[in-house]
This record gives C-alpha cells, structure tokens and sequence, in this order.
C-alpha cells in the first residue's frame, strides 16, 4: 500500500524509477553508486554525440509535452494554492466531493479542510504574477521579478494575519519547512556494495537513459521559448549533466536533470543567458545555508500561485486552438501526448506521440510516391509514371498493382529522373515487370532509373 501510494505520488518523468532502484537495492548508499555510474555514461553518450536523438522528435510532440506539464503543474498546485490539508486532493477530497450523494454536505467538510489565508495569499499572488505580465506594468517596475515580489507580500501578509487575524493565519505545514541540521544527514555511496549488487550497472543504465531523454525532450521544448532562436548544444549538456550526477552522486544526492518548468521560469523572469542557470542554483544554495529561517516562512500558496501561472504559460488555451488550426496531422500528435503523459508519464506519451507522428509521415509517403498519367496517341495508350524524389520498400504494393493495371498492347514509360533514392524492393519490382512485359506486348521505356542511388548491397 505504501509503495502503491509512493508512486501515485511520484508520477512524472524520472522519479519513478529513483524510487524503485531506492526500494530495489535497499540501501541508499549503494543507490548513490547507480548515480555514479549513470554520470559517467551520460558522458560517453555526450563524447559520442548521441545527444542529437532529440532534433527527431516533431514539433507537435513536443508542444504537446510542455502542454502535459503545464496541465500537472496546475492540477498539483492547487490543492497548495487553497490550503488543502488532506493528503490526496484529487481522489480522498475533491473527486469524492463530487460524486458523493450528500454534496451538501461534502461541501461544508472540504470547508474545514482549506484555509482562507492561504486563498487570499494566492488570489493576491495570482493577480500580481498576471499584471506583471502586462507590457506597462512591467515596464513600469523595471526590473524587479514578480515572483519575488509574490514571495515577499505572501511572507508579509502572513505575518499581519498572525498578528491581527490569527485565524487567518497558516500553519507550519503550510510553509515552506527546511530542517536547521540539513548537511548532518548526508550519505556517501558505498563502492564495496557494487560486488553484492549485480543489477546495479542495470539501474545505472535506466537512470542514465531516462535522465537523458527528459534533458533532451526538455532541452527541445525550451529552445522553442527562446525568443533569440537559439539552440543548446545538447552532446555538451550530457556531458555536463554526467559530471553533474557523479558529484550528485558522490555527495548523497538524487540525480539531476533538465525540467521545463526551471527553464520557464528563467524565461518569464527575463533571463537571456546560461548565466541564469547558474546563478538559479547558486542563490538556492546561498539561501539554504544562510536564511533558512526566512525560507521557512515563505507560503506554499505563494509558490503554488507561481506555478500556477507557469503552468497555464505552459498549456494556453490560444496552443491549442493554433494546433487545432494547423490541421489533423498535427493536433492528433499534439493531443495524444497530453492525453498519454497525463495518464502515463512523461517517456511513454512523448513515444506515444511519435508513433502517431510516424505513422502520418508514412501514410504522406505511400500517398506521394508517384504519379501516373495517361494519353491516347495514334490509338495506342501511352502510360507515364512519374516516381518522386524517394521511394521506399513501403511504396512497393502500390506501385506493383498499378503496373498490373497496365494494359496490353500499349506503352509504358517510368520516370525517375528527378529521383534522389529508389529502394531496391522498387527496382526489383520494376525490373520483374519489365522481363514480362513483352507477354503482354507492352512497350517499357525507363528513364533515369539507372542513375538513381539503390541499397542492392544491404539486401
């Protein structure tokens, strides 16, 4: 029950497994030596520029992507944004809020399960993070980030409410809590485990690979924020994750990897270079260790709120009316990802999506293989079948039953002269037909198929 509860909990992207190979190996210390591990592969997949995987994935899986995170950005910060209690939001309290017979009086019980301070703070905190995206406004206060701004009147109004509103006032779970002896529980890995632990290299390589497609998937969908049009070297951020997770390792610490909803945030807040990455994680740690007392009094409503709005930047009702617009082709992809991520994780609908991507760029190619036209001269049908720039082993029963369609006594000429590649299935077929033409007393004339590069060697 517990380990069923843990991973409802953990839903999204890597987490899953880390959990798992936790539980699996049974030691944390001999899990920091997966992490080890799955830095250093990370890095031969840099060294031999593997990263590149990502520049495959199509543009509607990916918006579709940030769409799903957007979505699960909303519907996990709600239950923070109204100082909802109970441990499961979605299933033990709203759901059956709703299906229940006694509405009524469900209604007054989810009552005393929220809190009205920690509404107003995030009413307050949403309604600033909005104005702030107003050209003017923005303009105005220069360059102050308003989730700072948020974070700063969230502490502030909490502090009136313990003061002249006590019932209004948040609880400590409701806080941000940081414990004051946070380095004094620090594990490192314990290498002599690795002898006892044959399916560690395994765990590393899950890690390693699943870290690596969530950067790579997320590299992609962030370079789609950027409104410079830059692209990240994704072979040097392996590399550099690599060495990332073996210091995580090495010091106690889950592995890391890219997430869109950091690099949204560095986008909103203005950022324009890696710089902010950087300066990101140095000011989370210089306020861990010197003002956690100031940490531990920031609501989560506040940061729910943020979120909030980075979710809806994410998933905009205006994306899906634009995918929608752009045809079939690319809202069935776009949609299916959101639909699979939402009920899955991340990995299986972005495959999802790229199945369903796949599956129309073949469908587009049986499609536009060729083309066959037909004119009468001096009585005798004169057959052009002009082959396109590529035509693959798919494109062959299709082709093979026009050619049966070609009638005796008449003349046939295939086309390939503005042919880049004929698969040697194509040629096969074409040659067959050719030897049993003469059955039929059709004439076969070939142009440029003999110059057109074949795969005769692979087969």
């Amino acid at each position: 029950m517990a380990l069923t509860l843990l991973f409802q909990v953990l839903l999204l992207g890597l987490s899953p497994v880390v959990a798992a190979a936790i539980i699996s190996l049974g030691d944390y210390r001999t899990f920091l030596v997966a992490v080890v591990l799955a830095g250093l592969i990370q890095i031969i997949l840099g060294l031999f520029k593997l990263g590149t995987v990502s520049n495959y994935f199509p543009s509607s899986v990916i918006k579709g992507m940030l769409a799903a995170i957007g979505v699960i950005l909303i519907s996990k910060q709600i239950p923070l944004a109204l100082g909802y209690d109970k441990p499961d939001f979605w299933t033990s309290g709203f759901i059956q809020l709703l299906s229940a017979r006694n509405f009524l009086g469900n209604i007054e019980e989810f009552k005393d399960h929220i809190t009205l301070g920690a509404i107003f703070i995030s009413s307050v905190s949403i309604t600033i993070l909005l104005l702030f995206q107003r050209p003017r406004i923005k303009r105005f206060f220069g360059i102050l980030p308003a989730p700072l701004i948020v974070v700063v009147l969230g502490i502030l109004i909490n502090f009136l409410f313990q003061k002249f509103l006590p019932g209004m006032a948040l609880n400590k779970n409701q806080l941000v809590t940081i414990p004051h002896n946070l380095f004094s529980s620090i594990q490192f890995p314990n290498f002599s485990s690795v002898i006892y632990q044959p399916n560690i290299l395994k765990i590393a390589f899950e890690i390693a690979l699943l870290a690596s497609l969530e950067t790579l998937l997320s590299i992609e969908a962030i370079d789609k924020l950027d409104n410079q049009n830059r692209l990240t070297p994704v072979n040097r951020e392996l590399i550099a994750q690599g060495i990332g997770n073996m210091a995580c390792g090495m010091l106690g610490a889950i592995p890391i990897t890219a997430v869109i909803v950091r690099g949204s945030a560095n986008v909103d807040a203005g950022a324009r270079t890696k710089l902010s990455a950087f300066t990101h994680g140095v000011f989370l740690l210089l306020a861990v260790l010197s003002i956690p007392f100031i940490i531990n009094m920031i609501p989560y409503a506040c940061l729910a709120s943020i979120l909030l709005i980075t979710g809806f930047n994410l998933a905009k009702p205006k994306l899906v009316k634009s995918m929608f617009k752009m045809g079939w082709k690319q809202f069935i992809p776009f949609i299916a990802t959101i639909i699979v991520i939402l009920l899955t994780d991340l990995l299986i609908g972005v495959a999802i999506g790229l199945l369903i991507s796949m599956y129309y760029i073949i469908q587009n190619n049986l499609q536009e293989d060729f083309t066959i036209t037909k004119k009468l001269e001096h009585y005798t049908e004169h057959f052009n079948i002009k082959l396109n720039s590529n035509v693959t082993f798919l494109n062959k029963v299709k082709l093979r039953n026009a050619l049966d369609q070609i009638p005796e006594y008449s003349i046939l000429t295939i086309d390939g002269t503005d042919c880049n590649f004929i698969d040697y299935d194509v040629l096969e077929i074409i040659s067959e037909f050719e030897g049993k033409a003469h059955k039929k007393h059709i004439e076969v004339h070939l142009d440029g198929i003999d110059k057109v590069e074949t795969v005769a060697s692979a087969h």
